[in-house]
């Protein structure tokens, strides 16, 4: 593994850092499971956290910003309203639109760590990239209360092997994120929002086929019976790709609110019921699936989310493994049957897993069974 070890003693650091190195290396010999925790927005997500609580939200703020070299560094507990405050000033984004979920509630709303740790992109993913196509380096506090480094703060990194890659995504299983180095880019100049009439065969048939065409499309959702578009670029760009596509344009804060629902889950489609909210990651190619529920469809027909019970998650499940694609039980219902938050693993990358596990946490400290219960 590509890191960097620090001592606590040799190399100063904030005071919380120390106490949780303690709080980790206790728990390490006492066999007492730690649940780490921050804003708390991403709580649904994955199987119920167990064990002692470690709040990492106290431990924020921007370590570094170089705006024109693309990149922002920040420690775990920072709100990512702070880190988007702080880049819309020059001008400069978080491309892949992390969710805020709760932000509308007067929540936090998410925080720099809980975006690594969940690995969830917003609706402009499609166009560039998901969370861990951003993250640069990190530093992490291993299951013996080690400190340690990762990747680095620059564009250009790839001695070892990928592991803030590897670590984003992961639910803090493999250990506690502490700082996080993301590379960032310009906010487009102009954008533009269209709204088509079209059925789910035609809107997946004109999406994959516009893919091809090299146009500005940054995002796209298509739900009853009804595609709406967003066009990001120059301005000569969007216009020309508007005037090929056709389509009726959105007004501004019409096409904002939509696009920030899509982001935060705040418009009604996403509403906590009954149902479960259940996420499908398809090729983009993938025909619809023969489920008569709820949908909506992002990232060009690569995500798509259903409204259902736990029948309805096993059917997406067994639709969806021919096709190469995967199905999570995104957000579950109260009152429905249990079921795994995640498509299970396959034996081998099962085994690559629990191998990395127990490289960084040994002794099973962090998060035991949030991804998956073998680890």
């Amino acid at each position: 593994m590509n890191a960097t070890l620090q001592s606590a003693a040799t190399h100063p650091d904030h005071p919380l850092l120390l106490g949780w190195q303690e709080s980790i290396r206790q728990a390490a010999r006492s066999g007492q499971a730690l649940a780490l925790r921050g804003t708390g927005s991403k709580a649904f997500y994955g199987h119920p956290l167990h064990g002692q609580p470690l709040d990492t939200s106290a431990y924020r703020g921007i370590l570094a910003y170089e705006p024109t070299e693309l990149v922002i560094t920040a420690r775990c507990g920072t709100p990512l309203t702070e880190i988007e405050t702080t880049l819309a000033q020059q001008g400069q984004m978080l491309a892949w639109e992390p969710p805020r979920f709760g932000l509308h509630t007067g929540a936090v709303g998410g925080s720099v760590g809980g975006m690594v740790a969940s690995g969830l992109s917003g609706p402009r993913r499609m166009q560039a990239g998901a969370v861990r196509d951003f993250v640069l380096g990190l530093r992490l506090l291993d299951g013996q209360g080690r400190l340690l480094k990762f990747g680095g703060q620059v564009m250009k990194n790839v001695a070892g092997y990928d592991l803030p890659r590897m670590l984003t995504g992961s639910l803090g299983c493999f250990g506690l994120l502490t700082d996080v180095s993301l590379k960032v880019l310009p906010c487009p100049r102009h954008s533009l929002s269209l709204v088509f009439g079209m059925d789910q065969t035609t809107a997946l048939a004109c999406l994959n086929r516009w893919a091809g065409q090299g146009l500005p499309v940054s995002a796209s959702v298509w739900q009853d019976d009804t595609l709406h578009l967003r066009l990001s670029g120059a301005e000569a760009a969007v216009r020309a790709a508007h005037q090929r596509l056709g389509g009726d344009p959105l007004p501004g804060a019409t096409a904002e609110a939509l696009w920030t629902g899509l982001r935060d889950q705040t418009q009604p489609f996403f509403a906590p019921d009954e149902r479960h909210l259940i996420r499908v990651a398809l090729p983009d190619t993938a025909p619809p699936l023969a489920e008569p529920s709820p949908v909506l469809i992002e990232w060009g027909g690569a995500q798509r989310w259903y409204r259902g019970d736990t029948a309805l998650l096993a059917r997406l499940r067994a639709q969806a493994a021919p096709l190469g694609g995967h199905v999570t039980l995104f957000r579950a219902a109260p009152g429905q049957p249990p079921a795994p938050v995640f498509t299970p693993l396959a034996a081998p990358l099962l085994r690559l897993h629990q191998a990395l596990k127990h490289a960084l946490d040994p002794a099973g400290v962090f998060n035991p069974g949030r991804m998956y219960q073998e680890f």
